[in-house]
């Protein structure tokens, strides 16, 4: 840790109470660390001005400094400044993982702005929702066809008002650039000749634009540095309001966690994707925080994974359980070196104990698995890195954080050690609140405590373990899927009658959507038929692994769809296979 970040977490003499985990603790982090609020620029600043030489970003080959990408975000805010980006301005990054995304991403909150992280998986209905609901004004992408097409559509909609496209084959090594243009040039788009050329900004103008970057006062407590849209407990996507307070403490959070990693000399395999608020904070701000290359892939293919193992020496790997788990199951796993990892986080769903143990074991690697929410920027806890871990564990509370289980039938009363209870957090990387959502914040909060939907005990020594859940979500690789929102979509089917969406086991993800369908009467529809429908209106992560139709579906006494018998059938049939 710099002489920096040991000032920005100093120590407060005694804890104010008992807390269950401080007993069991590691010895070389401080629970009760005092973090200063900075602006999150602050992280790239730091070590641009320490590790200027240092790589920064790999991506495909071509690597750039810390130097080289602090003056090229002081150049993007500068003109996005120009483009009159200024305090709380929203800016939309619909980017898979480059070098754009960072330089981007630092760029909108050097010139004052809040990023509003977009999935580029996303249809172009989802992607009309979130940029009307946050107020997005200008969208990031690139020239890939893929990308480009949707803004593209959302510009000539009127959906969006302007947009910025950087250059695809200008992020590549000169003779990979050439090769790409030369036998992928379909790929790519023409911006200028869209008919929303006119709310087009190409990334060679704005770069080129003489506009001087004017400093902005930052008030790291209040102004937002992301919005980071989540379905919270009803699936309703809403914008967590997260400050630059609560992401550069939950990066400082994290880096405490890691003591013995050294500034300027760790690699951090980048193949989560950054516009998840896991990555975000544990990829990317974690990589910058500590001055580390970040090897960065555009998207995850096993293959090329392993290979960047192997060759770029990673010492650090973020990751989802099923990504550990397709590790593991490579058939020429042995043949690939991953000797150069010192620990691997795994997050976004549960982290089954054979995965952990097998990947350790085969690896030589520590793998702990952490919690956390995209409301508290994202992670609360974490298992130690050093020291004892426990099988199904979600870890320790992170320093400065405060969880606290809660009666299930009153939020305001706090169950024993032992009893579940309803995981409530407090601590300076929970949300500010959601956007334009008073009334819903308030309903998230129980005094200045965030509920979290999620059940757990905390045996004796202070760790924690989830049990069950009160919102009815699906836990899909990583990603949260809204059974609602699936529902709904099927339902738009002019042959479906009802529909219920439940969450079954899957081995690759972790967990996956089953769809139960009763038709309408004299009415036909395969299983085809729904899939097709549902593709241009949900993402591919949301789409059902299974879909069964039935002649009849179980209601409550109130005639209510129930969810409760179809689990259960589904359970039995897993437990009997």
């Amino acid at each position: 840790m710099t002489e920096h970040n040991r000032e920005a977490v100093a120590t407060q003499g005694a804890t104010p109470q008992p807390y269950g985990w401080l007993a069991h603790y590691p010895a070389n982090v401080r629970w009760d660390a005092v973090i200063k609020p900075e602006p999150l620029f602050t992280l790239l600043d730091r070590a641009v001005a320490n590790h200027g030489a240092r790589p920064c970003t790999n991506f495909l080959g071509r690597v750039n400094t810390y130097k080289d990408i602090g003056a090229l975000v002081d150049r993007v805010a500068a003109g996005l400044q120009s483009l009159g980006v200024t305090k709380g301005t929203k800016v939309g990054l619909f980017l898979p993982n480059c070098p754009t995304f960072v330089i981007y991403y630092y760029a909108i909150l050097k010139a004052g702005g809040t990023v509003v992280n977009f999935n580029p998986l996303y249809t172009l209905e989802e992607l009309a929702y979130q940029l009307k609901d946050s107020d997005t004004e200008i969208m990031v992408t690139l020239d890939l066809k893929v990308l480009f097409d949707k803004v593209d559509a959302l510009l000539q909609s009127g959906a969006l008002p302007r947009a910025v496209v950087a250059s695809f084959p200008a992020l590549l090594p000169s003779a990979k650039s050439v090769l790409f243009k030369l036998f992928k040039g379909k790929e790519l788009s023409r911006p200028q000749d869209s008919k929303a050329a006119g709310k087009i900004v190409l990334e060679g103008q704005l770069m080129s634009r003489s506009a001087k970057l004017k400093p902005v006062n930052i008030d790291p407590a209040q102004d937002i540095a992301v919005l980071q849209y989540t379905g919270g407990t009803t699936g309703t996507p809403k914008g967590a309001m997260l400050t630059h307070a609560n992401v550069y403490a939950n990066v400082l959070q994290v880096v405490s966690w890691a003591p013995d990693l050294v500034d300027g000399q760790e690699r951090v395999l980048g193949v989560l994707p950054f516009f998840h608020v896991f990555a975000m904070t544990v990829v990317m701000n974690f990589g910058i925080a500590k001055a580390a290359e970040m090897l960065i892939m555009p998207r995850f293919v096993l293959n090329d994974a392993l290979k960047l193992i192997d060759k770029g020496k990673p010492t650090v790997m973020p990751g989802v359980p099923t990504l550990f788990n397709a590790i593991l199951n490579h058939p020429k796993l042995k043949s690939h070196d991953l000797s150069s990892l010192k620990f691997c986080l795994s997050g976004g769903a549960a982290l089954p104990l054979e995965v952990k143990q097998n990947f350790e074991r085969t690896t030589g690697c520590k793998l702990v698995e952490g919690y956390g929410l995209s409301e508290t920027s994202p992670v609360a806890t974490c298992n130690p890195i050093s020291g004892p871990t426990k099988e199904g564990s979600i870890g320790l509370p992170l320093p400065a954080t405060i969880l606290s289980l809660r009666d299930l039938s009153d939020p305001t009363r706090e169950v024993m050690p032992g009893e579940r209870g309803e995981v409530t957090i407090s601590g300076p990387q929970v949300m500010k609140g959601y956007y334009k959502r008073p009334a819903e914040t308030a309903e998230q909060f129980v005094g200045h405590f965030l509920r979290t939907g999620d059940v757990a005990i905390m045996d004796s020594d202070g760790f924690f373990y989830i049990v069950d859940r009160i919102k009815d979500l699906i836990i899909c690789s990583g990603y949260n899927v809204y059974p609602r929102r699936v529902e709904e979509a099927i339902y738009e089917h002019p042959a479906v009658e009802e529909v219920t969406v439940i969450g079954i086991k899957d081995k690759y993800r972790g967990e996956a959507p089953k769809a139960f369908i009763k038709l309408k009467a004299g009415q036909s529809a395969t299983t085809d038929d729904i899939m097709k429908h549902l593709e241009v209106k949900i993402s591919k992560i949301e789409l059902p692994a299974e879909i069964e139709f039935r002649d009849a579906l179980p209601k409550t006494m109130i005639g209510k769809l129930s969810k409760k018998e179809l689990k259960a059938e589904e359970a039995n049939r897993q437990r009997s296979s």
